[in-house]
């Protein structure tokens, strides 16, 4: 780290995260925003401060380019470095529509046609 210039070793040192690990492949779009999340619980997420200072609303999160649930954030307080985001309602995306009826475990998945 001596031969770096001294501007370039305060840059790596500002980008450098104690915690370490895998960056979170975790997102939310809020209208045009894309914005990464830190942590995730039941009830809630964690944002960087630095990039939103509030927010309220409807949200989509997504985990890489997979859109796995849709939020509604009904609180949002600064913590530290952290924006902590209160969710009163998380709904899980489905792939496929709901079926109005019970499906038996033995159906068939498909009919053979005729001959």
């Amino acid at each position: 780290m001596e031969i770096l210039p001294k501007d370039l070793v305060a840059a790596l040192r500002a980008a450098y995260r104690p915690e370490g690990g895998r960056k979170s492949r975790l997102r939310i779009h809020t209208g045009d925003e894309v914005l990464p999340v830190l942590r995730r619980w039941r009830g809630g997420f964690a944002l960087d401060a630095s990039q939103v200072s509030h927010l309220r609303g409807h949200v989509e999160l997504y985990e890489g380019g997979r859109h796995i649930a849709s939020a509604l954030i009904v609180a949002s307080d600064i913590d530290g470095d952290e924006l902590i985001c209160s969710v009163k309602r998380e709904t899980p995306v489905a792939d496929r529509a709901p079926l109005d009826f019970v499906r038996p475990d033995d159906a068939p998945v498909g009919y053979l046609p005729s001959a």
